[in-house]
């Protein structure tokens, strides 16, 4: 499943930072290749550059190229250079012999091989023409983009910044994590559990208090959360006499996409937008609130982090065992998945607030609205953790 971004949205702003510290960043401007590359064709192979139509045969070694090395003679028929894999080709050589396939009887090499032009040889501009646009912007950058641009001499790289979103943990009930709580109370393992997810997307997470079930408590907080790019509330979303998110949030002027969604754990999950801020009201439930963000507040973040478009990476594997579900909704249920993939095994558990059953999982399986059961080796999807 992709989302890309819609038009009209404004760009992050962009800031230079040291190619070191741009892994996970989002590319904000085209990286461009500023030579060839190759910029000389060159040997993919230990061997002997040698011409391939004077193959197969014997052959007098003329000397030896190195890679950072050039060999300034040319190879005419019946010569030789032995060559080094990375090395510049010589001049008139157009393929290259494998060491292992050749015998080498003092200054001259015997092979018994037929290869074509090129063969072994990289050529030159083969990767890459001087001009060629290598990585467009909006494009999250892994090792092997850092390695580009680190090819192509990037040492300080445009980048979007990246946006602050802030986490509101809502209710009487919760206490910190270093806190002892009450028989009655929770410690607030959403925030951090959040913080988590929101880092993992490419934003920086800002913690703020918890807001308590009241009005005057819980505007305030959201008053502060809207001084950021974006506000994850969790919990207070439901239809209980204390579920208040959604008047303060009217209140201030929020514009409302939608307040439920047909999926469990998650369903009441309010999405929308307040002067210019977009915000999420995430179920309270610890499954339920890690499960939507993954699904919906991810993506969010991933494209106002400056990315084109973003991907729930649902994946499709076998079920170990039997397995049965509720029908009605889609369903996001604890799982491990296995470390090919392959295979998928449902976790027993006590419902979205179990967190020592989500703790043991890698995955969740993805049920269908319509079905009820499943056996062992059906194919199911999965949304890794």
């Amino acid at each position: 499943m992709v989302f890309r971004v819609g038009e009209g949205r404004a760009a992050p702003a962009i800031e230079q930072v040291p190619l070191r510290e741009a892994a996970g960043r989002v590319l904000a401007e085209a990286a461009v290749a500023d030579r060839d590359y190759p910029p000389l064709s060159r040997s993919v192979r230990d061997g002997f550059a040698v011409h391939a139509a004077d193959l197969p045969g014997e052959f007098n070694i003329i000397g030896e190229v190195r890679a950072g090395d050039i060999f300034n003679g040319e190879v005419e028929p019946g010569q030789a250079v032995e060559i080094m894999t990375g090395a510049p080709m010589p001049r008139g050589a157009d393929c290259v012999v494998m060491v292992e396939h050749c015998r080498v009887n003092g200054e001259r090499v015997v092979t018994d091989r037929t290869l074509d032009r090129g063969e072994n040889v990289n050529p030159k501009a083969s990767e890459a023409h001087a001009g060629d646009t290598l990585l467009d912007a909006g494009r999250r950058l892994g090792y092997a983009q850092i390695a580009l641009l680190a090819t192509i001499g990037r040492h300080h790289v445009a980048v979007f910044r990246r946006p602050e979103v802030a986490i509101i943990a809502t209710g009487d009930e919760i206490v910190g994590p270093g806190e002892r709580p009450f028989d009655h109370q929770i410690r607030n393992s959403n925030a951090e559990s959040l913080a988590v997810q929101v880092s993992r997307a490419g934003a920086i997470p800002i913690m703020l208090p918890i807001a308590r079930d009241n009005y005057e408590s819980t505007r305030a907080i959201v008053e502060q959360g809207l001084q950021h790019d974006m506000v994850l509330l969790s919990g207070g979303v439901s239809a209980g006499k204390y579920d208040i998110v959604e008047r303060v949030l009217a209140d201030a002027g929020a514009e409302f996409f939608f307040d439920r969604v047909l999926i469990q754990p998650g369903q009441p999950l309010v999405f929308g937008r307040v002067r210019e801020r977009f915000f999420f009201g995430l179920p309270g439930n610890p499954a339920s609130t890690m499960v939507t963000f993954e699904i919906f507040a991810k993506s969010a973040i991933e494209l106002l982090s400056g990315q084109n478009e973003t991907k729930l990476p649902l994946l499709v594997s076998q079920l170990a065992t039997d397995f049965r579900a509720k029908p009605g909704l889609t369903r996001f249920l604890p799982a491990c998945l296995s470390g090919d993939g392959s295979k998928v095994t449902p976790l027993k558990w006590s419902g979205s607030g179990d967190v020592a059953a989500l703790a043991k999982s890698n995955a969740f399986l993805v049920t269908e609205d319509g079905r009820e059961q499943w056996a062992a080796g059906d194919f199911i999807r999965v949304l890794p953790q």
